[in-house]
């Protein structure tokens, strides 16, 4: 009810500001439609959420240029109509988001269109940005290359061209005006790559592109200290990540995101990573002359340790969110047994205290990777991993996560758990599968 309320009082201040402003009252009533729709239809998935500011911005910068450009008597020829559904769809990961936009700028692009020119121009323009909006849409998404960009521009520019000539057809335009349509399309998406990087960090947002970026290790010096300086903790990331990916996929959540993101959530042991068993050579741990409050700082330092490096190296805010939320307000259980073993007096060890500071994971993503680098760690301690024990192990785990409340503050549902198990249970089956014992040469 809060809410509903919030969008009317949302709603009426636009109208109000647009008569206050004596701006076009048709620009407010097509933004408070898509809010509306976006907020109260409820027509994607719960795991989409975004500032519907940020989307907003777009489309009145984009509206802007377009009445700077007529204002000026500039041609609408030279307005790039793909830029806003392009960058949208890149951003935010969203076709209903980026096609409510699109149809939203064609609308009143058309009757700037018709107030400025004409009502046959106006028509042309808006039929124009709307089938280039949705086009460039349909071929940046999921986009994971640059040059997919500009391919899509060329390609904008081949759609506008043709349906300028089908709508213009009897009209006998010079080739001059199609030759501008066509570099329209071309100059968008060249328009397109810089705008990306400077509202990707303006919004705090994570494409594919730049996470494809984030995972080079050749040019990126924070995961080549991890390789140099904690091997173990390199491989056991990227175990991590293969799981991750996999469940993610499954499940419809952002896959690129979750492996990525498992990448970085342990950075926090370069600078301690003799504490930590996966880079320990030998069978004596650096743990062995230390109290067990002493470890459990050290482990749970980690954390800290980490977000500080995403600080330095200025990580994106949701890949350091992997890092503050991969182990929840989870128990150090092994220090914490140890010091209820070492305790003369009943009560002495608090349990709070070998707690993990959270937060809890608050994205299926987070959580996904949570459950993936305890069931990874976990498997390594099996002695003979059969299909059983790692099945046993794998709803095990997951179980005491759920029942230790890791799990509530993100959108996993009971099936999307189910369907994790049964995607770790068939990865770690093929990773820690029976070989055949080749017989020795007695020669």
């Amino acid at each position: 009810m809060k809410n509903k309320i919030k969008i009317i009082v949302s709603i009426i201040i636009l109208f109000v500001a647009a008569y206050i402003l004596k701006l076009n009252l048709i620009v407010p009533f097509v933004l408070s439609s898509i809010f509306v729709f976006l907020k109260i239809a409820s027509a994607f998935p719960p795991q989409r959420k975004y500032n519907i500011l940020y989307p907003s911005l777009l489309f009145v910068i984009m509206l802007a240029v377009s009445i700077l450009f007529l204002n000026y008597n500039i041609s609408a020829l030279f307005i790039p109509f793909s830029v806003m559904p392009m960058l949208l769809t890149i951003l935010f990961g969203d076709l209903v988001l980026a096609f409510l936009f699109t149809v939203g700028f064609s609308i009143t692009f058309m009757s700037l269109s018709i107030l400025f020119l004409s009502a046959e121009a106006g028509f042309t323009f808006g039929a124009l940005a709307l089938v280039s909006g949705m086009t460039a849409s349909l071929f940046v998404y999921k986009a994971r290359r640059r040059s997919t960009i500009l391919r899509a521009g060329l390609l904008v520019g081949l759609v506008q061209l043709f349906c300028f000539y089908v709508l213009e057809r009897f009209s006998f335009y010079s080739w001059k005006t199609y030759v501008l349509i066509f570099l329209n399309g071309v100059i968008s998406g060249i328009i397109t790559l810089p705008l990306l990087l400077l509202f990707e960090y303006l919004f705090g947002v994570v494409t594919n592109l730049s996470l494809l970026e984030l995972s080079d290790t050749r040019d990126n010096p924070l995961l080549r200290q991890m390789i140099i300086k904690a091997p173990g903790t390199y491989h056991h990331s990227l175990i991590v990540g293969n799981l991750s990916e996999a469940a993610a996929e499954a499940i419809g959540a952002n896959a690129l995101l979750a492996r990525v993101g498992s990448y970085y959530h342990d950075i926090g042991k370069i600078e301690k990573a003799e504490y930590f068993i996966e880079n320990q050579y030998t069978q004596d741990s650096s743990h062995e002359a230390l109290a067990p409050s002493m470890s459990k700082l050290i482990v749970m330092n980690h954390v800290k340790e980490g977000l500080d490096l995403a600080k330095k190296y200025k990580l994106n805010p949701a890949i350091a969110d992997f890092i503050a939320q991969h182990h929840g307000t989870g128990l150090v259980y092994y220090f914490y047994r140890r010091a209820l073993e070492e305790s003369d007096l009943e009560g002495e060890v608090k349990e709070d205290t070998y707690r993990y500071p959270g937060p809890k994971p608050r994205t299926k993503e987070t959580a996904i990777v949570l459950l993936a680098d305890s069931v990874e760690a976990a498997s390594r301690a099996l002695k003979t991993p059969t299909r059983a024990k790692i099945e046993e192990l794998v709803h095990k785990i997951i179980n005491n996560k759920f029942i230790d409340g890791q799990l509530d503050e993100c959108e996993l549902t009971l099936k999307d758990l189910e369907i994790i198990s049964n995607t770790f249970i068939r990865i770690l089956n093929s990773i820690y599968h029976v070989r055949v014992t080749y017989p020795e040469n007695p020669e």
